[in-house]
């Protein structure tokens, strides 16, 4: 049977009852089911250009929704560009067959649902036998799974705030464990049964172990083999997964990999549109809007079509130097490039002392902490459920059991740019607890913009692979990276760094009696004592990479 036949079998024409009507222009949408290598067939609605064809295929996987209007409006602007774009959700999610099991579908596995798509749309006629793949998060993750398994028909990809690990930047951060968070994916479910068995399974591997080494990507860079635009945001955790992806993919990679990355960094939060330059409470410059859907096309463009757009002789790295706001003549709010990355900076420590100040100079004291509680049943609070990057978070910061140390008022302007790490000495009354360390920009009004915050179970202070407890009132060192960043702090700013333990809903609490982690929440918890110790043996510091300067001022911002 002819591929053209073989899709028009499994074509559904979309229900009007079904389908609110939505205005195409010359884009027919079309809903096929795929079949996969074990018989079960995945949902997928393609997009496809006016004319006769062929065209390159462009394939985005995602577990979310795909029916809503603009969700679908967005593809059909995209494949106006002289593509089949084809929206599949994963194995159990929306209409597609089989059990929902996250990502493990999508990968190296005995299922390979993102291999056989991509080699589904490569057979079919209107098709030229290339294919791209492109998303944000959840099908960035899915991305850097699919190109593990290196379909022949895969040519090149374009990630936005992607991750590698679902152990380290997904079902868990930090150690944490995120249940609440994971009950509402039933909503996605075919059969939302599948989503309470998943869960299960997480729980019944409290560390890092073969069940998690079969969702972490990290471990297979060498089968990677595409080129690659990655795009990352500094307000965004999964920060940590762009930059990890491209520098993994750029010298760890296939031959087709290897010198073929290029990443972006901007001021941007969480999520595939980037053609904006506001943040939280945060305005930036007009220069910090990105338009990722034109450049995706240009990228596109080059590998799938070989035209010459210039995309492969753009600089391998952009970065965007954030700077204050509002501030005309402040240093920063301008871009840079990079032959790779990380650039050049010098580790500096900023000490955490008495008092809540923050300095560069290390403590004398023989003998000094500051306590703080961790009390489950008495969190502080983060409000909802995504990073609230470039707000104020005093609300936070005033709250009964989070410390704050902060810099005098900074002289000379001060450059960070690269990863930021917590080094820290914890003591507690508890066997197990959550250490969180937040980094904000003191405006001289007093408004304490968030620019990065981590968290670390202590229980895997020595590493994912073993739970260690603590013994009560042990000093314990407590190492973690905090983030990426790229920030100019400007003179007449502070900068300052919070600590605490708690900081519900956005980090689940700690029940923090070392008992083994449970699906429903625990029947016995424990108020903790916590101290981060601040003396001369024990010095808790951030490490920021400073780097000098450069001549001249920014823009500014509004």
């Amino acid at each position: 049977m002819r591929p053209l036949a073989l899709a028009a079998l499994l074509s559904l024409p979309l229900s009007a009852a079904a389908q609110p009507p939505v205005d195409f222009g010359p884009v027919t949408e079309r809903h096929v089911w795929v079949p996969m290598r074990d018989g079960t067939k995945l949902s997928v609605y393609l997009y496809l250009p006016p004319g006769k064809g062929p065209w390159p295929a462009l394939l985005e996987q995602r577990y979310a929704d795909l029916t809503a209007p603009a969700t679908r409006k967005s593809f059909a602007k995209l494949a106006e560009g002289g593509y089949v774009v084809a929206a599949q959700n994963f194995r159990g999610a929306g209409k597609s067959e089989g059990q929902w099991v996250g990502y493990r579908a999508l990968g190296w596995g005995e299922q390979k649902d993102g291999y056989d798509t991509v080699e589904w749309l490569a057979k079919q006629s209107w098709c030229t036998g290339k294919v791209g793949t492109f998303g944000s998060s959840q099908a960035g993750f899915a991305q850097n799974f699919l190109a593990v398994t290196r379909p022949p028909a895969l040519k090149a990809q374009y990630m936005i705030d992607t991750g590698l690990s679902l152990f380290h930047e997904g079902y868990r951060i930090g150690g944490t464990t995120r249940p609440e968070r994971f009950r509402q994916m039933g909503a996605v479910c075919r059969d939302p049964a599948d989503n309470l068995k998943l869960l299960k399974e997480w729980f019944a591997h409290p560390t890092y172990d073969d069940y998690w080494a079969a969702e972490d990507c990290t471990r297979h860079f060498d089968k990677m083999d595409v080129p690659c635009f990655t795009v990352g945001s500094w307000y965004d955790f999964m920060c940590v997964g762009s930059v990890d992806s491209f520098v993994g993919r750029q010298h760890r990679g296939g031959p087709n990999s290897r010198g073929a990355q290029q990443l972006i960094l901007g001021p941007w939060l969480h999520g595939r549109f980037k053609n904006t330059n506001k943040a939280g409470d945060l305005e930036y410059p007009e220069n910090a809007r990105f338009d990722t859907e034109a450049h995706m096309l240009r990228w596109f463009d080059h590998h799938l079509k070989g035209l010459d757009t210039g995309a492969r002789r753009d600089p391998t790295v952009r970065y965007y130097v954030m700077g204050a706001v509002g501030e005309a003549g402040a240093p920063g709010n301008v871009w840079r490039t990079a032959p790779d990355w990380p650039v050049a900076a010098t580790d500096t420590p900023y000490h955490l002392a008495a008092g809540g100040t923050l300095a560069t100079r290390a403590p004398v004291a023989e003998t000094a902490s500051t306590p703080f509680a961790a009390d489950p049943k008495n969190p502080a609070t983060i409000p909802g459920r995504a990073f609230p990057g470039a707000k104020d978070a005093r609300e936070f910061e005033k709250q009964p059991n989070v410390l704050t140390f902060t810099t005098d008022v900074l002289a000379e302007p001060v450059e960070w740019t690269g990863k930021v790490r917590a080094e820290l000495y914890v003591s507690s009354t508890a066997r197990d607890t959550d250490v969180i360390v937040r980094v904000s920009d003191v405006y001289p009004d007093g408004r304490s913009m968030l620019v990065m915050d981590y968290v670390r179970r202590l229980r895997y202070r020595d590493g994912y692979e073993k739970e260690v407890f603590l013994e009560p009132a042990r000093v314990y060192p407590v190492n973690f990276d905090i983030g990426w960043t790229s920030i100019a702090f400007n003179k007449g700013h502070r900068i300052r760094v919070t600590v605490a333990s708690t900081g519900a809903p956005f980090y689940e609490p700690n029940p923090n009696t070392g008992e083994p982690l449970t699906l429903d929440p625990p029947a016995r918890v424990v108020a903790a004592v916590n101290h981060v110790h601040h003396d001369r043996a024990r010095p808790s510091r951030v490490v920021a990479p400073v780097r000098p300067s450069p001549p001249g001022a920014g823009t500014g911002g509004r």
